[in-house]
């Protein structure tokens, strides 16, 4: 039987964070042209609780046949028992960063210090609903001893809205999210990842839905993210590979 792309019989939905959503520009159409299978993809932030979340959408019972998240997020579906894996493998490392709107001030991030100061100074500051948002909200503040004086001037951007539009939109001042999701939007400037021992490496996992109809063609999904072609998307779009 000769199968055609886009046939409901080689058809998969990937249900992926936002962290892997510029690599996979590249990854989806070169697995689509060389394994003949159509991917239907759709993102959400891997923590939160709007209806765009991942984890909001699988305890809705949305259906998917892969699924991206950060691992803990993932263990944590798991745990619930609202997702049940088969085939599951850790594929990239995200890395935290700090941007402003093109052409604004540059402030110094460049010690644990000045991040504080310039947090202090800073008119706002917009971070994801997501995982670095709730190490940012959670985390990064009280370490910093910051969190009362941050709280009425931090921002929380939810569903699938990137950090960088908001600071394009002029919503914000400062913006802290995943670095390949600032690497997406035009119009702003990276100042850099989170320094020193401030930094949060969120691995991401891929895994099959054990509900899927469609394990087989999911589980060559899965494969070729550990392809050399994938692997090399994956650096490009801003993140690292597991070790």
């Amino acid at each position: 039987m000769k199968f055609v792309i886009g046939s409901p019989a080689k058809e998969i939905k990937v249900l992926t964070s936002g962290i892997m959503k510029g690599s996979f520009a590249k990854i989806v159409p070169q697995f689509e042209k060389e394994a003949g299978i159509k991917v239907t993809m759709s993102w959400g932030p891997s923590s939160g609780n709007s209806p765009e979340a991942s984890q909001v959408r699988i305890q809705n019972g949305e259906y998917v046949d892969v699924l991206l998240m950060v691992n803990n997020g993932m263990d944590q579906l798991i745990k619930d028992e609202l997702f049940l894996p088969i085939d599951r493998k850790d594929v990239a490392v995200s890395k935290i960063g700090v941007a402003i709107k093109a052409g604004n001030p540059k402030p110094d991030i460049s010690t644990p210090e000045a991040l504080k100061k310039t947090l202090l100074a800073t008119k706002s500051v917009g971070y994801s609903e997501g995982a670095s948002g709730a190490y940012v909200a959670n985390v990064l503040f009280p370490t910093l001893g910051i969190a009362e004086q941050m709280a009425p001037k931090s921002m929380v951007i939810l569903g699938r809205k990137f950090v960088a539009e908001a600071l394009v939109d002029d919503e914000i001042t400062l913006g802290i999210q995943q670095l390949s999701e600032l690497l997406l939007e035009n119009g702003i400037e990276i100042i850099g990842p989170l320094p020193g021992g401030l930094q949060k490496y969120s691995i991401v996992s891929a895994a099959v839905s054990a509900k899927s109809t469609k394990q087989v063609f999911a589980k060559q999904f899965i494969d070729f993210l550990s392809t050399p072609f994938a692997k090399q998307a994956i650096e490009q779009g801003g993140n690292d590979l597991p070790i």
